[in-house]
Parts: structure tokens; sequence; C-alpha cells
């Protein structure tokens, strides 16, 4: 995971650069809730392209199936060989919380030491694992509306210091230093009035135009970051149906969070800032993540060698 940190804040200041060839994702609606997206990308740094197929089904939850199914391939730029297929589910769930973390080290206060998370799926278990390796968390709460996927994860992270079950979400997220929303829901799950001053709120939901997962007043007073200008514009519900409203208008974007970690534009000014990053996933992540487990592969001789 810290590898993977590591590869996605220079991903994040590749994009924010221009260095990166990627159109926004293109999706094909199924049904309310339910899509398909292709999201590809080109990494010239390591000379790959490729791309990630995934599909969105809430009605999986609760299933043997996920709700977020994906596969990823990897080109050569110089040949156009396919080199690789490989899963993209675990690799969404890694490299979203891995860009989470490059947001709390760059947008979250230094001291940050209570974690605050809604939700219980496999986003939290990633943020679990990612996040206290930029911050020194001394507690971190839990609250899921899914009593039966709590006590589930609460199971699978027993005995991690400082873990523990909150009995609400307001009891999640008051006090807290950093937030995280992983939830699957399309309204918000959190109240302005429970985020306290110098807070940073991570949003990693609500990808669709219609969909928010955070209380617009929330996003109104905060510096708002986002991975992709263009794709926040287009995607976001968060800040769309804000601008509709005539909340405040598309300027409110403060800045790319690959700006905001090469220096091109300002990350926390104040101890008393509330920060929000908003987080849609980039294909960038998506191809520069598969192309660790490529190289790492090779390295060890894993994987199956098939002819097509």
């Amino acid at each position: 995971m810290q590898e993977l940190i590591e590869a996605m804040e220079s991903a994040l200041i590749a994009f924010s650069s221009g260095r990166v060839v990627q159109p926004v994702r293109m999706t094909l609606e199924l049904r309310e809730r339910a899509f398909f997206a292709l999201m590809p990308a080109y990494d010239k740094e390591h000379a790959l392209f490729g791309a990630k197929l995934v599909t969105v089904i809430p009605e999986n939850h609760g299933s043997a199936l996920p709700s977020h199914q994906a596969m990823v391939s990897l080109s050569d730029a110089a040949t156009g060989e396919l080199l690789a297929l490989m899963d993209g589910r675990y690799i969404t769930e890694a490299r979203t919380a891995a860009v989470s973390a490059v947001s709390v080290r760059h947008l979250a206060r230094r001291d940050a030491a209570v974690l605050g998370i809604i939700g219980s799926g496999v986003q939290a278990y990633s943020h679990v694992q990612a996040l206290p390796l930029v911050r020194a968390f001394r507690e971190i709460r839990v609250w899921s509306p899914n009593p039966a996927h709590l006590q589930k994860f609460a199971a699978g992270v027993c005995g991690r210091a400082g873990m523990r079950v909150a009995g609400s979400a307001e009891e999640a997220v008051r006090g807290a230093d950093v937030v995280v929303l992983a939830t699957a829901s399309v309204e918000p799950v959190i109240e302005d009035r429970w985020v306290a001053a110098g807070t940073h709120v991570i949003g990693v939901g609500a990808c669709r135009p219609s969909q928010r997962e955070m209380d617009p007043a929330l996003v109104a007073r905060s510096y708002l970051v986002v991975d992709s200008r263009a794709a926040a514009l287009e995607e976001s519900g968060d800040i769309l149906l804000a601008v509709q409203e005539g909340r405040f208008g598309e300027d409110h974007i403060g800045a790319e969070l690959g700006e905001v970690a090469c220096g091109v534009k300002r990350g926390r000014i104040g101890a008393d800032e509330v920060t929000v990053f908003k987080s849609l996933g980039l294909a960038i992540e998506d191809v520069v993540s598969a192309g660790l487990v490529y190289r790492s592969a090779q390295k060890t001789g894993r994987g199956t060698q098939i002819s097509l």
C-alpha cells in the first residue's frame, strides 16, 4: 500500500501536469443506479496504455457477487501488444484508498488524530489500511447504516488499536479530524453541522450527476479539491447539483489534487479550514496500478501465460 500511495501521487501530478492522455470515462446507463463504464488512459512515463471495464450493480449487495466488478487491460505503447488482463475490482479498492491517503497527506492537519469512516464495505477496509500510513491516528471510528455489514467489518478489524464502532453517523463524525464517506448512498450521509472546523472530508461514492453524498452546505463552506476538474463538472452530483441550486459556481473548485501535490495550487492554509476532496476515480490510477502489478508479476514469475 505504501508503494501504491507514492505511485498514485505521481500519477495525479502527471495527470494535472498534462502528461497523461485520458478522456472522461464513457458510461452506459443500464438502469437506475446501474451502469457500465469504459476508462482508458495512457501512462507515458512507463510507455503503457490500458483501460478498465467496470460495472456498478447495486442490486448485487447482499449476494455472492460484488456491486463493483472490473477488468483492466494493459498494453505496450510502442507496439500495441496486449501485455496483461487482470482483475480490476481489488485494484479499484486499493488505488481509491491510496489516492485518499494522498489527499490526507496534503490537505489534513498534520496533527490529525481521529478518523471517522461512514461505511463498512471494501472501501472502508482499504481506507483503514491506507490512511494510517500518512497520519498517526489514535482513534478510528466506524459506522454503517447496515448493522450486519458493520458487525462483519468490526470482526474483520478486531484487535486493531484505537478502532471502535460508533453508535451513529453523527457520533463517528463529530470531533473527527478526517472523515471518509465510503457508502453506496446517493443522498447525503452526514450533516454540515457535525463537521468541525479543521476537518478534512473525503467522498469516494456518488459518482453520477444525480447523486450526492455530502451535505451541500458542507461543500459550499469548504476548500474543494477534486481529482479531475473535467470529470467533476460532468459526473459529480455533489458539485453539479449545488451549482444548479445556486450555492456556488464552478469556480468553487479550488484545485485538482495533483496540482496541490506538486505545489502549483495551495493545500490547507489554516488549522480551522475545512477541506473536501471529492474522489471520482481516474483511469490513469487504474493503469498505473496495473503497471505495478504487471512489473511485480514479471519479477516474481506470477500470473498465467496465455495465447490469444
